[in-house]
């Protein structure tokens, strides 16, 4: 049975797990301070085209959304979120458990606009009975596969500038938000207009790892006492920092997540082919097509997946991610099944 549950079934790229064993017993500084690890830094600085940016490799997405935002936020202050948005429906109370209130805010396709920032942060100037709303958080691609075009992402820009709000976006599927064929926006574009964002690898070829980037320097000031504070700062650096460095040389973290949106659009095309509709219009590696039930039984005795949202009583949405790994003849054989 194939899985399309997730994009990190699989385990690494063999260039990564090729570089892990060639470099196995070259003795390295630990706690980050390795050679492969400053060179992996070196690269994702030239990527976005900033050389002053602040960067830190963490294990997970979960473990950087709640370092970031501990980190810079005051206990009295709250993040705006979507309420598809990771830290708001999937991890738990993380943030909350930091002290500070995740806002939820209702979307149709996964994306804030800035109305939506403005009219949340209006919503709460009753001081100093209630938070104070200090950050925007935003994932591109989002839950649901959509993706932020550069002038969405501008508006979102201006208007945390505009009332004071740190913004903070979401990466662990940047690579495929970045690699869609509607694509507008840039790694340096990204570094531009936020304050801090994370590139993720988990979702994406490597073993495990979240690339944090402060580009708002003063915001990373106290960032290295909260990593190493909350366990987060590993003894042996390196096996993050090589799998960054194997990402971003040759343009294999972009060449990776191109691959998984290609064959989602093949999902894709081949649903719509057969007169399918879908619950939102992606361009990245995560669909969900409405199917009837009886079909999607059907699928789900040789293929898994989550059947994410009841329709009415004969259909239902269901949610397919491929990954850097999902095969064209996994693919085809899949489609084969599509009645």
């Amino acid at each position: 049975m194939y899985s399309f549950k997730n994009d990190y079934a699989e385990g690494a790229h063999q260039s990564i797990l090729n570089k892990l064993i060639q470099t196995n017993e070259v003795q390295q500084a630990g706690y980050g301070e390795d050679d492969y690890t400053k060179q992996a830094k070196a690269l994702i600085k030239n990527e976005i085209d900033n050389p002053d940016a602040d960067i830190f490799f963490v294990s997970g997405g979960t473990q950087a959304n709640l370092l970031v935002i501990s980190s810079i936020l005051r206990t009295h202050q709250a993040i705006i979120s979507p309420q598809t948005g990771h830290i708001f429906a999937n991890e738990t109370g993380a943030i909350e458990a930091t002290g500070h209130k995740v806002i939820g805010v209702p979307t149709t396709n996964g994306k804030l606009t800035a109305t939506d920032i403005e009219t949340t942060v209006s919503q709460y100037g009753l001081r100093p009975h209630v938070v104070e709303p200090k950050m925007v958080y935003i994932s591109n691609s989002t839950e649901l596969g959509t993706i932020y075009t550069k002038a969405e992402l501008e508006a979102i820009s201006s208007i945390c500038k505009q009332l004071g709000l740190y913004l903070f976006i979401d990466g662990a599927r940047l690579g495929h938000a970045l690699t869609a064929s509607d694509n507008t926006l840039t790694l340096k574009d990204i570094a531009a207009l936020t304050d801090v964002f994370y590139i993720g690898a988990t979702k994406n070829g490597g073993l495990l790892g979240e690339a944090i980037i402060f580009n708002n320097k003063e915001l990373a000031t106290y960032f290295d006492y909260n990593l190493k504070q909350r366990g987060a700062l590993l003894a042996k650096g390196r096996l993050l920092g090589i799998q960054f460095q194997c990402l971003f040389e040759n343009n294999l973290y972009f060449d990776l997540a191109k691959h998984a949106n290609t064959m989602a659009a093949k999902l894709t095309e081949a649903f719509k082919a057969k007169g399918y509709s879908f619950l939102v219009e992606s361009t990245t590696n995560q669909i969900f097509p409405i199917l009837p039930l009886t079909l999607i039984k059907e699928l789900n005795e040789h293929y898994d997946f989550f059947t994410w949202k009841a329709i009415d009583d004969q259909h239902a949405a269901i949610r397919l991610i491929t990954s850097w790994a999902t095969s064209e003849n996994i693919v085809d054989e899949f489609i084969d099944k599509i009645k």
